[in-house]
């Protein structure tokens, strides 16, 4: 088929999806009716991956399962953005990986905020500055961002998503890489690629800034003197840096987990995770019996972190994730029973369980 027929084909199949995407926006927009008659949230996590889920069977291999997931995260931001002008705040600046993530889950076409910290983060959300929230909460080489787990002991807000990102970490500089004299980023940037740092830069001194975005800034700013960034892609394309190296994080697998915090949490999937908060009693052995209630029920246990209360000296609270969902019923059980050996129990929300 000669070349001008072929575009010709394009131009009209284009035509033909237009058409398409159009006729589902107003089925979209039908739906958004009815939710918003019924006071239900326009955005649903959990039909989301159901419906992502649903794709890829039909697709079958005729196209990459990440790119029609790619292009329908775009198609479901577009809508998203029609019906309910979505707002999303995350942790700051622009270019940060906790930016990535939220691109990730709500696509290009929703409001973002970036804010300074995290407790601006849940504020803009708490007071409907914005719908939703984005924060990191732990990383699979540094462990857990305790800064968030704080946040969630008086927050009223709800975890109704969570983000897995496969963090790859990259050098930039607008210098050639021998005139590096000092390398900027966030200290977790630093903790992931420490064996690559002593490896590459042992001499180099290492300066601790907010984000990586920072870091990219500075780099920009300070190449007569020396400075580089280590950070994501983003960031070096956002400030006009060159990456010299990509992927240097020590564990090639290195994944950050995000959680989306919102005003309510999401209805059982069949495959999902809670996450709740608890505190002791102040009497012997009362740990141990508070756990033992997840095991009675045969309840996985997928983490556990302790922090200091603030209330009390040397009084902790514990956060946990479990598999299955807080209406399930022998999940319910096992938290009736915790709430026997506990002097404070709180469902910080149940969603969906994804894989990266």
């Amino acid at each position: 088929m000669p070349l001008d027929d072929i575009r010709k084909t394009i131009d009209r199949i284009d035509t033909q999806l237009l058409d398409l995407l159009a006729e589902r926006a107003k089925a979209v927009h039908e739906v958004g009716v009815i939710k918003k008659k019924e006071g239900l949230q326009i955005y649903a996590p959990e039909r989301e991956d159901s419906l992502l889920r649903a794709l890829e069977k039909k697709n079958a291999g005729r196209l990459p399962d990440h790119s029609v997931r790619a292009i329908y995260r775009e198609i479901m931001s577009m809508a998203l953005h029609l019906e309910d002008e979505l707002k999303i705040a995350y942790l700051g600046p622009m270019g940060t990986w906790t930016n990535q993530a939220a691109i990730k889950k709500f696509g290009h076409s929703v409001e973002y905020q970036p804010l300074a910290n995290f407790a601006e983060v849940f504020d803009a959300v708490t007071r409907r500055k914005a719908s939703y929230g984005v924060v990191p909460i732990e990383n699979s080489t540094e462990g857990a961002v305790s800064h968030a787990l704080d946040l969630f002991v008086e927050s009223p807000l709800r975890i109704c998503a969570q983000i897995l990102l496969r963090i790859e970490n990259g050098l930039m500089a607008a210098i050639p890489r021998e005139e590096i004299k000092t390398l900027y980023s966030h200290p977790q940037v630093f903790g992931q690629c420490r064996q690559w740092i002593l490896q590459n830069f042992p001499d180099a001194d290492l300066v601790n800034v907010s984000s990586t975005s920072k870091a990219a800034e500075i780099a920009h700013d300070r190449a007569s003197e020396g400075a580089a960034a280590m950070g994501g892609p983003l960031a070096a394309e956002l400030y006009g840096l060159t990456m010299l190296d990509e992927a240097i994080q020590d564990r090639a697998t290195n994944t950050t987990r995000f959680l989306v915090i919102g005003e309510e949490t999401c209805p059982p999937t069949g495959k999902d995770r809670t996450s709740i908060l608890f505190s002791v009693h102040d009497r012997p052995g009362s740990l141990v019996k508070a756990l033992q209630a997840f095991d009675s029920f045969e309840i996985n246990m997928s983490k556990i972190e302790s922090r200091p209360s603030k209330q009390k000296d040397w009084e902790y609270i514990f956060y946990v994730d479990l598999a299955g969902h807080c209406e399930d019923p022998e999940v319910r059980k096992a938290l009736d029973t915790l709430e026997t050996h506990c002097s404070l129990v709180k469902i910080l929300g149940s969603y969906p369980d994804l894989s990266v």
